[in-house]
């Protein structure tokens, strides 16, 4: 990471930053990347999905041998093992598991700069077509000239029309947007 090395210290920064840069170490190391990847983005997508989960992970009430009782549980039926699994369960261990969305985010942030992956955040006023997901991908890809990484968000309240977020930059060309500018151009004019 010769260039934009001070930048991504910034991204990964603190105790979550710390930890990202632990486990990506250690998964280089391992040549075990994309695995952990896999892993990470298995366990983001439970946290996701599951309310009793992520009122574990961010809950101080709980103690940290139930935490990681708990989270071995969850990792074992996941079928999250390896590095991964380690990582989490030691997480749990030292009272941080709350940092671990940031430390997930840095490490996903690591990964995508070795890669030369440019990350972007998409919003939709609904579910895309996989089709569709990939005509954006493409369209930022040349506009990044680098391959982009695509998160999709769903924002029903954009009635039409998508929010890219892309490094610094931002284009908002929502629907819910152009009519809130004709709404106030319109109070203007009255």
């Amino acid at each position: 990471m010769a260039e934009g090395g001070s930048q991504d210290r910034v991204l990964v920064s603190g105790v979550a930053g710390r930890y990202a840069t632990a486990l990506f170490e250690l998964a280089s190391e391992a040549n075990a990347i994309d695995a952990v990847s896999a892993d990470l983005s298995s366990f983001s997508a439970m946290l996701a999905e599951s309310a009793d989960l992520r009122r574990l992970v961010e809950s101080p009430a709980f103690s940290a041998e139930d935490q990681v009782a708990a989270i071995k549980a969850i990792l074992a039926k996941a079928g999250i093992s390896g590095i991964a699994g380690n990582f989490i369960g030691l997480v749990a261990s030292k009272r941080r598991l709350f940092t671990l969305p940031g430390m997930i985010q840095g490490y996903r942030n690591l990964v995508a700069e070795a890669k030369g992956i440019v990350s972007a955040e998409v919003t939709l006023a609904e579910q895309p077509t996989a089709k569709r997901v990939e005509e954006i991908r493409s369209a930022l890809k040349g506009v990044a000239g680098k391959d982009v990484d695509v998160a999709i968000k769903i924002d029903p309240t954009l009635i039409g029309g998508l929010i890219v977020k892309m490094d610094s930059r931002m284009v908002d060309a929502s629907l819910k947007t152009k009519l809130n500018s004709i709404r106030l151009a319109m109070k203007e004019v009255g």
